[in-house]
């Protein structure tokens, strides 16, 4: 069984009780996906505080980097939603290095990816669609619907183009969530199979070594590629929320 769970590609995405925990019915364990949330946080933050401890005023390269980071949100942030937008830079960023360094420590053998199941990516993309809800309406009141409704359309075109607009805000979870879900979990499994095809052929003896080398190429290659894109989607993901929560300025912006 042990042989087999080397290759199976899915094995790596199974939920596993650490911590059995069960309070009136409903099962609450702490599990392998909750250690590396929390391993997450822990290693996000000890990575800000590194680069943020001693402000020197020639940068060392922890807080090089550290800036590189925070002028990028911010530049992205303010580009995207104005100045009036700064206000929510502590939310975007968050959700940046959460996502960021997720599918990085999802990188290493052995570690558990928390953004390659569905329910942690619909859950932060639906704290993203509250944000704005919310936000949107606190700071705008009903005129905050007025989003569904573009300006300049026809009087007889308002009821269509009004359920289209809501039927595209009510997708916005489904696609923020899927698209991150989506490019995590394809990634991995492919990198898992190549992966398992050097372990197979490896067992084959001389042939099987010498024919190995093309998957351990392709592996070093996808590899590659995943770092890409574990960077890309945290980009994409916080982008997108910036445009998002561009809707809860109104006339502000």
């Amino acid at each position: 069984m042990a042989a087999a769970d080397k290759v199976d590609p899915i094995h790596q995405f199974h939920i596993n009780q650490i911590v059995p925990i069960e309070i009136g019915g409903y099962d609450l364990s702490f599990t392998n996906s909750s250690l590396f949330m929390v391993l997450t946080i822990v290693t996000a933050s000890a990575f800000l505080l590194l680069s943020t401890s001693g402000r020197h005023l020639v940068p060392s390269r922890w807080q090089s980097v550290g800036e590189l980071v925070y002028e990028f949100i911010r530049s992205m942030l303010k580009d995207t939603t104005g100045e009036a937008g700064m206000r929510y830079f502590p939310f975007v960023f968050s959700l940046f290095m959460f996502i960021l360094f997720a599918n990085m420590l999802g990188l290493f053998p052995y570690f558990f990816t928390v953004t390659s199941h569905i329910i942690v990516t619909f859950s932060l993309a639906m704290l993203v669609i509250s944000v704005v809800v919310i936000c949107g309406i606190k700071r705008n009141g009903l005129g905050f619907f007025k989003i569904f409704v573009p300006s300049g359309i026809p009087a007889i075109l308002v009821p269509l183009v009004a359920a289209i607009e809501v039927v595209s805000f009510l997708s916005r979870p489904v696609s923020l969530s899927v698209r991150l879900f989506a490019s995590i979990l394809a990634g991995h499994i492919t990198l898992k199979v190549f992966a398992g095809f050097i372990v197979s052929m490896g067992a084959l003896g001389t042939f099987g070594i010498a024919g190995s080398i093309l998957p351990i190429i392709m592996t070093v290659a996808i590899t590659g590629l995943e770092v890409l894109v574990a960077g890309l989607q945290a980009y994409v993901f916080a982008i997108l929320t910036c445009m998002y929560l561009n809707d809860t300025l109104g006339a502000e912006h």
